[in-house]
Formats: structure tokens, sequence, C-alpha cells
């Protein structure tokens, strides 16, 4: 005998009536061409975070984003003996499948995942974690950091969701299929950080890490 049928919490499936009769019938026509496949020009590399979306924040229409999103928007180095690497994958195939002309790495204030790296939560030794382990290639931070910036405290946070930015960038440059792309003058990086309270984006410059908010 069958159960009650499945359902999902209230605040999806009140959404999902809104998007059907709004958004949807807007976008009606965009959708149905969308069906027939992807041309995203632009990747984005975001934060899990709940109060962080790529779409909402550059106003994105449906197709015009590839999005990876996970702990801290973070980029591992090239690891091609490794196993289950969900972001490498997206970068991978943003570039080789879909050929993105420009990849953002979009970190933002406040990032619980860069808080806890540098408070050292979740790395406690014999006891490994999924986030522990994945938050530690943030540890390459430590190299953009600058000498001036803050010991403790807001300042230091801030001062190392930049560093880790340009961290990730870094990494970017180890995967050879980024490096190729680059070369040939189809694609380019950037590093940008969103300020929740404010609602401001700062694009980071790749070399010196300061920080040009848009206007």
């Amino acid at each position: 005998m069958s159960g009650p049928a499945p359902r999902l919490p209230a605040i999806l499936t009140e959404g999902y009536a809104r998007f059907r009769s709004d958004h949807y019938a807007r976008h009606l026509g965009t959708y149905r061409a969308l069906a027939e496949g992807q041309h995203p020009p632009v990747m984005v590399i975001g934060c899990c975070d709940s109060r962080v979306d790529p779409a909402a924040i550059f106003d994105a229409a449906p197709g015009q984003l590839f999005v990876v999103r996970n702990v801290a928007n973070l980029v591992p180095p090239y690891e091609p003996a490794g196993i289950n690497h969900g972001t490498s994958a997206a970068i991978e195939y943003a570039i080789t499948g879909l050929g993105v002309s420009d990849i953002v790495v979009m970190g933002h204030g406040q990032c619980g995942g860069i808080r806890a790296f540098i408070e050292g939560r979740f790395a406690e030794p014999g006891k490994p974690t999924f986030i522990g382990r994945w938050i530690a290639i943030a540890r390459g931070a430590y190299a953009h950091l600058p000498a001036e910036a803050p010991k403790e405290g807001p300042g230091l946070q801030t001062a190392f969701e930049y560093a880790s930015i340009l961290n990730s960038m870094d990494n970017l440059l180890t995967f050879p299929f980024v490096r190729d792309a680059i070369n040939a003058n189809l694609l380019r990086l950037h590093g940008a950080h969103f300020s929740i309270a404010e609602g401001l984006l700062a694009v980071l410059h790749p070399e010196t890490g300061e920080a040009t908010v848009l206007e």
C-alpha cells in the first residue's frame, strides 16, 4: 500500500507557484530555447551561503550564468589522482564543454567557512571531517594576506576573505585546461567580494589584491 503523497516544505511549493505564474511565464520563450542547450558566457564560483545568490546579485537571466557553489567559494588545486572533485569537474566542464569566456571567484562578507578556518574549527587531529578537509584549501591564502592585516576580529576576517579569493584564483591556474584557455585568449579570471549588509560588490586586482567597489 502506498503512503501519502510526498510533500515539499511550504516555502518551496509556494515559491514554485509564484515562479510558474510570474517568472516562467515572462521567460517562457527563453526556457524553451534553453531546453535545446545552454551557452552561458560566465562561470561563477560562489559560496553555498544562503545569503549570497549569484543570480540575484547579478540580476542574471536564465542561461546567463554557470554556477558552482561550495563552502567558502574555494577552488582546490589541480589533483588528477583525486576522486569526487565536484568543483574541479564543474570548472572542467565550463571550459571544455561550455566554452565560458570568464570565471569569477566570488567571496562574501561574514563567511562562515573562512571564519571556521581562521578559528581552527573542524581541524582537530585524529577526527577528520568533510568540512575540515575542505576548508584546509584556504591555507594557501596566507601567502596573499597583507603584512598590515589585522591579527584578529572582523578586520582579519575580511582580509582573509580577500586573500582566499586570490588563493582560489592561483589554484585555477594549476588546471592545464584553464592555462590553455587563458594563453589562447579565450578565458579571463576575476575575483570579487560581496558585502551582504551594504549590497556592494568589490572587484579584486589579481596581483595586488586591491579592492575596487563597483558603482
